[in-house]
């Protein structure tokens, strides 16, 4: 096995995408027995202020509710999903012991992240979080707390400012895949910083950023990069 499929960190997107509905207890827990190491979960608030696992800002696409998640509580959401949509303190417990790439869309407001880190404090879980998303959402977790581990999700090709990763602090930089080249990757380990990489679900592609050194994947298809990792061919759907 090359030093390169050793290294590489294998995160699932929103689980097991392909075979559980994505940012569930079940996804998250199919994606680990097949061999992630760590879960990408996406994490919104609800009306009342509960963290719950959704990436869209309704329901409409993944729960057939045209309900903005925003205007539901925490028990509405449970009702409407059947209780599926877990919370965030729910998907912690189920993933205890594994990594978690938590990610935060829509922009959320400082309070928001901060009720989030607080929920992953109450948990316990801190050593084994780590957060990704773009600047402003980043800034506001290392406010929140200034031990957390950081992706800082960037979509250009320009890099990231001094100031910004100074104030930041990343460990990670986070790139849309089809950016990295061999040169980007260089540039990002000779800034000290690791780099991560979403979604590549083919093994072509997966190949080409092991070959660029990246340091983690995140994909919708874990068992073919944990196949790929293992030297074996891939798993069927």
């Amino acid at each position: 096995m090359s030093p390169a499929l050793r290294r590489v960190t294998a995160v699932a997107h929103r689980g097991d995408p392909y075979r559980v509905r994505e940012n569930t207890v079940g996804s998250l827990r199919s994606a680990l027995r097949r061999g992630a190491d760590a879960v990408e979960i996406d994490v919104r608030l609800t009306r009342d202020g509960v963290p719950v696992l959704l990436h869209d800002e309704t329901l409409k696409r993944l729960w057939e509710r045209d309900r903005p998640l925003c205007a539901l509580s925490a028990a509405e959401v449970r009702g409407l999903t059947d209780g599926l949509v877990p919370t965030l303190a729910e998907a912690l417990e189920a993933t205890d012991g594994s990594r978690v790439m938590l990610d935060l869309p829509g922009a959320p407001d400082p309070a928001a992240v901060r009720r989030i880190a607080g929920v992953v404090r109450e948990c316990g879980a801190r050593d084994r979080v780590y957060y990704c998303a773009g600047a402003p959402a980043m800034l506001a977790v290392r406010a929140a707390d200034p031990a957390a581990e950081i992706a800082l999700t960037w979509t250009t090709l320009a890099p990231p400012r001094p100031v910004l990763l100074a104030a930041v602090r990343p460990r990670w930089l986070n790139y849309r895949f089809s950016l990295v080249d061999r040169a980007l990757a260089d540039r990002v380990h000779a800034g000290g910083h690791l780099l991560s990489v979403w979604t590549p679900d083919t093994r072509r592609s997966m190949r080409r950023l092991l070959a660029h050194g990246v340091d983690s994947i995140t994909t919708n298809r874990i068992d073919t990069l944990c196949a790929l990792r293992r030297g074996l061919p891939a798993e069927p759907a």
